[in-house]
């Protein structure tokens, strides 16, 4: 268990941290003003024999400062996460060479189709597994995120990705792992009373134990019953209404 945010995982990872960091130094030094000044009229300006209150009608002056400082940080925060957002979200900001991966989602079940050596989805050599997905340490993945039944959510902290997926559509993500290892993908989205169930590992090996893992795998399995693009240039575009 981390008391705190995984170990970061993939190549945007850190910049979605730095957000985050921002964001949280901000509004915690915030909290800590507000409160402290709390504290400070709750004992300055408590109640006391003699003394009687003193009815003040407002500050133009104070209220515009108020108002000015929060709107000034909310639209700097803002510019910051653009570009951070674009490199995630955005389909024009998607690597070219990105490989395509199937995930096919239903209550209570990830259901994963992987390219086999030629690299693309929809042949004989697909690899179908559930509930595991196995990647290249450094490569470019793009998942085609499609949904059986209900609202599911495609979450890997360490990859810093959360994106839902919606019945009805093809919703496409990307990543690139940066580290080998095991890492957790849970469904982000109360999907039915199993919900509790939907977790599955995601395996980054580096290219010498993938190409040992794929071998391994002998003839490939029934491929999921996804329909699934094979190249970058006919993805959908993500609901960006839809993450969480």
């Amino acid at each position: 268990m981390h008391w705190w945010i995984p170990t970061n995982a993939s190549s945007y990872g850190g910049d979605v941290d730095r957000i985050f960091y921002i964001i949280l130094y901000i509004t915690g030094f915030v909290f800590l003003v507000v409160e402290g000044g709390l504290l400070v009229f709750l004992v300055r300006y408590r109640r006391r024999e003699g003394r009687t209150a003193a009815y003040i009608h407002g500050n133009n002056t104070a209220e515009i400062i108020w108002t000015t400082i929060p709107a000034v940080i909310v639209v700097m925060l803002a510019l910051l996460s653009q570009k951070v957002w674009s490199t995630v979200k955005d389909p024009a900001h998607f690597p070219a060479d990105a490989i395509p991966i199937g995930v096919h989602v239903k209550q209570f079940e990830w259901q994963f189709t992987m390219p086999g050596p030629d690299g693309k989805l929809g042949t004989d050599d697909d690899i179908f597994r559930k509930n595991e997905l196995h990647l290249v340490v450094g490569r470019n993945y793009a998942v085609q995120l499609t949904s059986q039944d209900v609202i599911h959510s495609f979450f890997i902290p360490a990859f810093r990705l959360k994106q839902d997926v919606v019945p009805g559509m093809t919703i496409v993500a990307w990543f690139r792992p940066i580290l080998t290892g095991a890492f957790d993908l849970a469904c982000a989205q109360l999907c039915g009373v199993g919900h509790y169930r939907m977790q599955a590992t995601v395996y980054v090996h580096s290219a010498e134990d993938f190409a040992r893992w794929q071998t391994a795998q002998g003839a490939p399995a029934t491929a999921a019953p996804v329909a699934t693009d094979t190249t970058m240039g006919s993805m959908a575009m993500p609901h960006s209404g839809g993450t969480r």
